[in-house]
């Protein structure tokens, strides 16, 4: 079933100088965006080496992410995700190529401070293989109940939530759990090279897992 991806409303920030630094990053003069003499991916694996907390935008949404890089891959790296209303919502796998304007959050301070006084605690990094898409999946499937898919190239709007059984020749068969947590009878084959994003352990998905339950015995396969 085709969940909306909800659009997330977010804050505009302005960096310091500093900030830009420490992350290699120069300042645009006309602009609060950051212009970067270095690589996406050193820029990811600077923010997880540093543990700060990060902001970027991506090719597929327009909103802007949030979080801390947890682990990075070749092609997809790990995030804790802070939204918007400033609590910790889950994880996500997201490709490498779709982020652009990373940098430092302004704001990290307001942030961490208001998580501490919620008394919400980090969640602790779960054990995701980020070496590819099919590791990701494998990995996660371990460790929750449901996982979401995006297939952006497709259509950005959507994502396909459910339990991932196996991974066979380049295709996961999700079996899935609709908007009123009733499991579908049948899986349905998704393309690996089609998945851009893999979202888990997040509120939404915690819902469903514990309205849904466990799914009944499942039946053939069926292609999408």
């Amino acid at each position: 079933m085709k969940f909306l991806v909800p659009y997330k409303i977010s804050f505009l920030i302005i960096l310091s100088k500093a900030e830009g630094q420490e992350f290699g990053l120069s300042l645009c003069r006309d602009s609060c965006w950051l212009k970067s003499s270095m690589t996406i991916k050193v820029q990811i694996e600077n923010a997880m080496k540093s543990k700060r907390l990060v902001r970027f935008s991506r090719r597929y949404e327009n909103s802007i992410i949030t979080g801390y890089v947890l682990a990075v891959g070749p092609k997809f790296f790990l995030l804790l995700l802070v939204s918007d209303r400033i609590w910790f919502d889950g994880f996500e796998c997201f490709r490498i190529v779709d982020v652009s304007k990373f940098r430092p959050c302004q704001n990290v301070v307001f942030v961490e401070a208001a998580l501490k006084k919620r008394k919400v605690r980090k969640p602790k990094k779960p054990k995701i293989n980020v070496k590819g898409i099919e590791e990701i999946l494998k990995s996660a499937a371990k460790l929750f109940p449901l996982l979401a898919i995006h297939q952006e190239k497709i259509d950005p709007e959507v994502c396909f939530i459910g339990r991932v059984a196996d991974v066979k020749n380049g295709k996961i068969p999700l079996l899935e759990i609709g908007t009123d947590a009733k499991w579908e009878i049948t899986p349905i084959l998704y393309k690996l090279n089609n998945i851009t994003r893999v979202s888990f352990g997040g509120d939404y998905e915690g819902a469903l897992a514990l309205v849904g339950g466990e799914p009944a015995n499942v039946d053939k396969r069926r292609q999408s």
